[in-house]
């Protein structure tokens, strides 16, 4: 997962490829709270791993559940015929509705003494409809910050089963769904009506929430969409073993990005058109706006129809969360796009219908706006412009505008705060970048080249992970091919010299701060030490070896950018990167660093002699007759013989973002 301030998209040309995604956010923490009513024991399998399930989980814990992950199966020991906790608890809800919502309303009719706080969004989320209705019912809860808003504080009940139960059905389903799963556990000896008050919106979650209940033993009888009766006599019962279905609101991205992008297609796994989600039904509006799809048992697959896509007018109340993705297709239309009916926007994550009409404006789009909906007007090209797209820690912000990277003009975009898509699907943007492809003179390069015990590994890693790019330690390729052709039985010498250029071009090794992994085993120490050195020695000097780790090195060049550091990053191998950086430090200095690094690893050292060893160094490779060690033409010089790693970093970032076109973030 990308945890950068922000995350730099390059101009993306096309995509293909499959992605499988994560499992729905909404099926995940009802199942969750599903099998913690339940008695005995439920194994959920392909549960989403988010900061919304996260905080279910939490919670769950804190009432006593048990709970056991092992990957993305969660064992849930419910606590159906158990006494529930008698102390005081507070629960720290983050900004999960999903969560918030249930929770607070089985809570209430089960009683006890808990309080239940979220973010300062959350604190902003309207919860007093669903507080009305437990009101009616006779459960007691009190407002401990602004009337009609979290944070709540639930005591006792004394349950009035006797009258329907009203609840609005207008702001959001989530209230329906919150009473739907909380009242089965006061429905023992007679029936409960809910009656809906209002036009109830996104109905198509509703029928999650039932279509669940029944696997839990809970036959809701639905009278049109205005009353639920939940029958007298309801208990919870597990299912034993459930699988959650992939997101339909996540797989909207992924849709979209077959429809707007020229390629053999995005074959989405997971979910299907046959998902009990409502989401999922984004396949048809996508379907008008011109994509070709084709659907199968757990799985889509998405081309590029229309082209350009067509505006359409649509009423988004069955799909609410995915209609945010059409909102970005529209921008790649031949005309208007306006998505109606739409009010529920405004009290989600952020104000969706504000934060989707701000951020296309930056990009250049004409967007007007209403209470319930919104009008984007298509971009043509040589109208795009770049933008730093302001997140408002609201995951599908994130998601959908990382869409405009396809756009005609070839701009980039900023997308702040990455992070935030740990909501619903933690590794979005790895996901994207599988499958997105764009010309490698789109891909960014920064290269911080210099002599041996300058600090640049530790510099470059740190940048690298500041701005979410790959990293390449150039210098330590030749010990860790000379130490996989070991590991391959090969010898080192001239005989071998064809196998172990094969076994270069193609070597399994990445780079993760500091460390160095072969084949995702940690090799750091390994290739670090004395005999690996002169095992580079005898390697480096092979030329058929030393042309395939130039094309090596050249693969690391993969979305969204590349730090490369090494001795002729700048001057030979990436020789048209945007940024290069000559590090450098006087010889008595990096021999100081070097013997400090030596005598806290156990090693004995001699200052004097290592000092002696890196000037020697440096005459070599300074006078070697292929690559020799110096600046490149445009290289920006940095000595940090009084630098601190942070200083040195921040020198860095702040020569990157000079030569961007965002700016800072704000």
């Amino acid at each position: 997962m990308f945890s950068t301030a922000f995350l730099d998209i390059p101009a993306l040309q096309g995509a293909s490829g499959t992605v499988t995604l994560p499992g729905s956010k909404s099926i995940s923490n009802r199942v969750l709270l599903l099998s913690a009513l339940c008695e005995g024991t439920t194994v959920v399998h392909d549960l989403l791993d988010s900061d919304d399930t996260r905080v279910m989980l939490a919670a769950l814990r804190q009432l006593g559940c048990g709970v056991e992950v092992a990957g993305t199966t969660v064992t849930i020991t419910g606590l159906g015929g158990r006494a529930w906790p008698t102390e005081a608890i507070e629960f720290f809800m983050g900004n999960a509705g999903t969560a918030m919502r249930p929770l607070t309303a089985a809570l209430a009719v089960q009683g006890g003494d808990f309080t239940l706080k979220g973010v300062p969004r959350m604190h902003e989320r309207p919860i007093g409809d669903l507080v009305d209705a437990l009101r009616e019912l006779g459960c007691a809860i009190d407002y401990l910050g602004n009337e009609g808003y979290p944070p709540l504080r639930v005591r006792q009940p004394s349950l009035q089963l006797d009258k329907p139960i009203p609840v609005r059905g207008d702001v959001s389903s989530q209230f329906l769904t919150a009473l739907l799963m909380a009242l089965p556990l006061a429905a023992q000896d007679r029936a409960i009506t809910i009656e809906v008050v209002g036009e109830l919106i996104s109905k198509p979650y509703i029928e999650i929430t039932l279509n669940l209940l029944a696997r839990y033993g809970i036959q809701v009888e639905r009278l049109g969409w205005e009353r639920f009766v939940i029958p007298a006599g309801s208990r919870y019962q597990s299912p034993g073993t459930i699988h959650v279905e992939a997101d339909a609101s996540s797989a909207s991205y992924f849709i979209a990005l077959g429809a707007i992008t020229k390629g053999d297609g995005i074959r989405i796994q997971g979910v299907g058109a046959d998902s009990i989600q409502g989401d999922i039904r984004f396949m048809d509006a996508a379907e008008q706006m011109g994509a070709k799809i084709t659907s199968g048992p757990n799985w889509l697959e998405i081309k590029r129809g229309a082209w350009p896509l067509k505006g359409i007018t649509l009423d988004c109340n069955h799909i609410p969360d995915a209609a945010m993705t059409l909102a970005v297709m529209a921008l790649y239309a031949d005309g208007p796009t306006t998505l109606r009916n739409i009010a529920s926007w405004r009290v989600k994550e952020t104000d969706r219908i504000a934060a989707i009409a701000i951020e296309s404006r930056k990009l250049g789009a004409t967007v007007e706006e209403g209470p319930d909906w919104i009008t984007i007007h298509p971009l043509p090209a040589n109208q795009w412009q770049r933008a730093s797209i302001h997140t408002y820690d609201d995951h599908r912000v994130a998601m959908c505008f990382s869409l405009a990277a396809f756009n005609a003009d070839q701009v980039p975009v900023r997308i702040e705060d990455p992070k935030c898509v740990a909501k619903t699907f933690p590794d979005y943007f790895e996901a994207l970048f599988s499958v997105a492809h764009t010309a490698a003179a789109n891909i960014p390069v920064i290269c911080i080249d210099g002599p041996t015990a300058s600090g640049k590994g530790t510099l470059a890693s740190r940048v690298a992970a500041q701005l979410g790019y790959h990293y390449l330690d150039s210098g330590a390729l030749y010990r860790v091919t000379a130490h996989a052709a070991l590991q391959a039985g090969l010898t080192l010498e001239a005989t071998d010299e064809a196998a172990i250029a094969k076994l270069a071009r193609s070597l399994p090794v990445r780079f993760e701060g500091e460390q160095v992994l072969l084949s995702n085993v940690d090799v750091t120490d390994a290739i670090r030490s004395e005999q690996g050195g002169m095992n580079a020695s005898k390697v480096s000097v092979l030329p058929a070896v030393r042309d395939a780790l130039v094309d090596l090195q050249h693969s690391f060049q993969r979305l969204p950018g590349l730090l490369a550091d090494g001795r002729d990053m700048g001057t030979v191998i990436f020789p048209k990167a945007p940024l290069k950086v000559f590090l450098t430090a006087s010889a008595a200095k990096r021999a100081e660093r070097r013997h400090k690094q030596l005598i806290s690893k156990g090693f004995s050292a001699n200052i004097d002699a290592l000092r002696a060893d890196l000037e020697a160094r440096d005459a070599r490779d300074m006078s070697r007759s292929v690559a020799p060690l110096k600046p490149a033409q445009d290289a920006l010089q940095l000595d940090n013989s009084s630098l601190t790693i942070e200083a040195s970093v921040e020198q860095v970032m702040v020569w990157w973002q000079s030569r961007q076109v965002f700016g800072f973030p704000t």
